[in-house]
């Protein structure tokens, strides 16, 4: 059994697996080679997923979901007919259609994936990504880095020793990580990013800029009508991508609105000059993480063997032409940005898997590539006087095991909170709570005297394990993650259910769609025997068949998911042999 690999994307994603040493993407049910990661709900209870979700998105825009990545490991909910789902059930629903897209194209059942998060993700959203991964029936391998991905599916065919630079600006995320290839090792060496900076933002701007257009020349606002402003969105979306190869573009979109005069249109010309006017801020916020990456890396831009750009919004020539000024060097056009991390993926998941079963023909060609990657944020607790202790350090190299002994700061203390915290800033209220791990039990004594023994392990997906042991009794005592971000246990199972309850509708729904094709099929050759045979068709039976189409149209006009469709009183009529 094959393992793939998965990019789940802001805006697109991807999946790919090893086949005869080498990565392939596979294309999904509708013959693309990138999902778009898009759910909606229609009022009749179905939920599309990808192309189609897009397609109804401005006749839809309440109950249709984008750029959901953006909500991993947050309390963001969405309610749907009086359920509510979250970032990481939305998830679930594009990683199960992947899933069974490369099931059908494999023609075997997928259990074992590897799963590429952006580097900047920290513990909560890694566990999110790794439980819709569970929902979605995966059992995930790994979870990798995006930029790691992409420098495995840039080192299986460029493996001489080098330094490389992976700029990933993707739809919703950003990362640059400082990468060291050789020796069929990948080492990442260092990383930053920013989890609020991508495509999304670009098309935001420009959605903007279109809408005060309309504005301005009409009087009218659009920015509540969601319909109108799904609309501009996907045009601005549209526009952006045409300026990444021409000069300008017209933006053309009909009976927008309408007031006392009549319809109201919007048609307006952008050029490539003025959408860098107003994203330029955007592509600027990039260099901070780029100079913290190099200065982390202890190297300077001239070392830099190869630039690698991934993510669809390095395509924009005002960002490519950002990173040649901040490295000196023309970004690489050896990788696909949309397809390299997916690539990346089902490399690592091929390893994983061949070491696994022993299956050297799993592996991909050249052999095992070792991956050493790392933490991309401090892990620190919060101590006396709200500040931040440092345990963990960014950029360190994953796993990590680290061990602390702590203690009570009051006397008689029977329980004592840990409050871990992920992130740079000195004071534990400026970084994020990731849990806190309450420790019970402790034999009453004077501050000071207990000695806790704290042990951190972070695994090589980069989520974080805590255990204590209360060193006085040899005693290890049960730690409660008080982490109401979560998906608990029983919410995920709860999860998975929902999830195969719809499959089994969803093929459900397809049967009854096959059923009410050959339906209309019989009913055609029954209507053209009739007409064929004329006069000379007993008119006993011609009443017959013509009872009989009329029964099936009768099955037709309702809803097929609520109605099966019975086929067989024409299947046997005498006229159609």
């Amino acid at each position: 059994m094959k393992a793939i690999g998965i990019d789940l994307g802001t805006t697109n994603s991807c999946v790919s697996v090893v086949e005869g040493g080498s990565p392939d993407v596979i294309a999904n049910a509708e013959g693309e080679r990138t999902t778009p990661s898009a759910v909606a709900f229609t009022k009749d209870g179905e939920r599309l997923i990808g192309t189609v979700a897009l397609r109804q998105l401005a006749m839809n825009p309440e109950r249709t979901i984008t750029s959901v990545k953006r909500h991993m490991g947050t309390k963001w909910r969405k309610s749907i007919d009086g359920k509510e789902f979250s970032a990481t059930e939305i998830s679930a629903m594009i990683l199960r259609k992947l899933r069974k897209d490369a099931e059908n194209f494999l023609g075997e059942n997928i259990t074992d994936a590897v799963i590429t998060v952006p580097a900047y993700f920290n513990d909560m959203q890694r566990n999110a990504t790794k439980d819709a991964g569970t929902i979605a029936g995966l059992n995930v391998l790994r979870i990798i880095n995006e930029p790691t991905a992409a420098a495995l599916a840039y080192g299986l065919d460029h493996g001489d020793p080098q330094m490389v630079m992976v700029y990933d600006l993707g739809g919703g995320t950003f990362d640059v990580s400082i990468i060291e290839i050789g020796d069929n090792v990948i080492e990442v060496l260092s990383t930053a990013g920013n989890n609020r900076l991508g495509g999304d933002d670009f098309d935001e701007r420009l959605t903007d800029y279109l809408l005060d257009v309309f504005k301005t020349r009409t009087g009218v606002d659009l920015s509540n009508n969601n319909m109108a402003y799904e609309r501009v969105k996907e045009a601005a979306e549209q526009a952006k991508k045409e300026l990444s190869s021409m000069e300008s573009t017209v933006v053309n979109l009909p009976f927008l609105s309408q007031n006392s005069s009549g319809p109201l249109h919007l048609e307006e010309t952008v050029t490539r000059a003025k959408f860098n006017e107003l994203t330029a801020d955007l592509v600027q916020l990039t260099t901070e993480p780029v100079q913290q990456a190099l200065n982390d890396a202890g190297i300077a831009a001239s070392e830099l063997g190869e630039v690698l750009l991934v993510g669809g919004s390095t395509r924009i020539p005002a960002v490519q032409a950002h990173v040649e000024s901040l490295t000196g060097k023309k970004p690489a056009s050896s990788i696909n940005p949309d397809e390299c991390v997916a690539e990346g993926a089902a490399i690592q998941a091929a390893t994983l898997e061949s070491a696994m079963t022993g299956n050297n023909a799993l592996m991909p060609r050249g052999g095992e590539l070792l991956l050493l990657d790392v933490v991309p944020m401090s892990f620190a607790i919060e101590t006396v006087g709200g500040v931040a202790t440092r345990v963990i350090e960014r950029n360190s190299t994953l796993p990590i095991h680290y061990e602390q002994v702590f203690t009570t700061a009051a006397s008689f203390q029977t329980k004592v909170e840990i409050n871990v915290l992920q992130g740079e800033r000195p004071m534990a209220s400026d970084n994020k709570s990731i849990g806190k791990f309450l420790l019970k039990g402790i034999k009453r004594a004077p501050a000071g005297v207990p000695q806790i023994n704290v042990s951190f392990d972070l695994d090589a997906n980069g989520i974080l394990t805590v255990t204590a042991k209360d060193l006085g009794t040899g005693n290890e005592q049960s730690i409660t993650i008080t982490d109401s971000e979560r998906m608990s246990d029983e919410e995920i199972q709860a999860a998975i259910r929902d999830a195969e309850q719809y499959a089994e509708e969803d093929q459900a729904r397809r049967d009854a769609f096959a059923e009410r094709d050959e339906a209309t099929r019989l009913i055609n050759q029954a209507e053209e025997r009739i007409k064929e045979a004329g006069k000379d068709m007993p008119k006993e039976e011609k009443r017959t068949l013509k009872a009989s189409i009329a029964n099936v149209q009768r099955y037709l006009a309702k809803r097929p998911e609520k109605r099966r469709i019975r086929t067989r009183r024409i299947s046997r009529a005498p006229w159609m042999s």
